[in-house]
């Protein structure tokens, strides 16, 4: 059974986050037309609340290494750069460069300047460049046009990882998870990845005995949870973050997203620079529009350039629906913010 197949029977989806099939992607680029083709292994790892890059690196980096030279070998390409987060590069560099040897794999070091933005994979690729670090227009798509106009294959970190362990006959079909925010053992953890959320929590000793809700998949992106959600699979899920419900407090949260992503946007279109600019305005006013958040976050949705803005909806959107109405009968009451009227919440 060759590779192709390999990664056909398991099923291997990216874990970057857009789950897309992994043998379709590795197919796209060997079919695509051009002399040079090139890799990236897309180890920014800027969301908020994920670690697993990291622990890869640490403790299975010939493995992620390994999975890289083989998609040097199946496409063929001319050269792979391991695009790395610059808080790993000190640390990392001399490891992966030793590892590495006389392959024709780089570790480029993302520049701090890059942010968030820098993550999303067009932006690593004009980054490599030495471009402006900005989303690209799509189509065309790496797999046709990357690198220097060339196909290019860009997969995550675990993604090369899990490649290697299927190519070797050894994928369990599990998944990374980090685990943190209030509670006792945060870390990453690996286990089956159609796991439920809740499972995950209880099998690492982390399930509160408070009242609580989660962000999945990121601390800036990621989708919040009640404790009633949690019995849902964690494909996809990054990370789980618990928040407690009686250290918590909304507006807070609420300023902690629109900072983030209003300090991230390179500020290439007009929705995401003017938008987060405006929801700021209105989530750091003495009283809270609801109304106003909800136009502001359907518009960054709809309108924006690159998934950078119009990831802003998930957060801000599910954490309305799934917290602030679902427990705004039980938030205790010295947290409860001074300008924030349920009644006003969007319909």
């Amino acid at each position: 059974m060759d590779l192709i197949q390999k990664l056909k029977k398991a099923k291997l989806t990216g874990r970057g986050g857009a789950c897309f099939c992994v043998a379709d992607k590795w197919q796209m680029v060997k079919k695509a037309k051009g002399d040079r083709k090139y890799v990236v292994c897309n180890a920014s790892e800027g969301e908020p609340g994920i670690k697993k890059d990291k622990y890869l690196f640490d403790n299975e980096a010939d493995e992620v290494i390994e999975g890289i030279m083989l998609a040097l070998e199946f496409l063929p390409a001319e050269k792979a750069y391991i695009y790395l987060n610059p808080d790993y590069y000190t640390e990392l560099a001399p490891k992966l460069k030793k590892i590495i040897g006389y392959f024709p794999i780089e570790v480029f070091k993302k520049d701090h300047s890059a942010g968030y933005i820098g993550g999303e994979e067009s932006s690593a690729l004009n980054h490599i460049e030495g471009k402006r670090i900005e989303p690209r227009i799509r189509p065309p798509f790496p797999t046709e046009s990357g690198l220097w106009g060339c196909p290019t294959l860009v997969n995550n970190v675990e993604t090369f990882r899990d490649v290697f362990l299927i190519a070797k006959d050894q994928y369990k079909g599990t998944k990374l998870f980090t685990v943190g925010g209030d509670c006792i053992y945060d870390g990453v953890y690996e286990f089956p990845e159609d796991i439920f959320i809740e499972d995950v929590l209880k099998q690492t000793s982390n399930y509160p005995d408070f009242d609580f809700f989660v962000q999945v998949g990121g601390n800036a992106s990621g989708t919040v949870l009640n404790k009633e959600q949690l019995k849902q699979p964690a494909m996809g899920c990054a990370s789980i973050t618990i928040h407690s419900l009686y250290k918590h407090n909304p507006i807070e949260l609420l300023k902690y997203w629109v900072d983030f992503y209003k300090h991230e946007s390179c500020g290439q279109c007009t929705p995401c620079r003017e938008g987060f600019y405006r929801l700021k305005e209105v989530i750091y006013a003495s009283k809270l529009d609801w109304q106003a958040v909800d136009k502001l976050i359907t518009n960054l949705k709809d309108s924006s350039f690159c998934a950078l803005g119009s990831s802003a909806y998930t957060p801000f959107s599910s954490y309305i629906n799934n917290v602030i109405k679902y427990t705004s009968l039980s938030f205790p009451t010295h947290i409860a913010p001074q300008g924030m009227d349920i009644k006003c919440l969007p319909r």
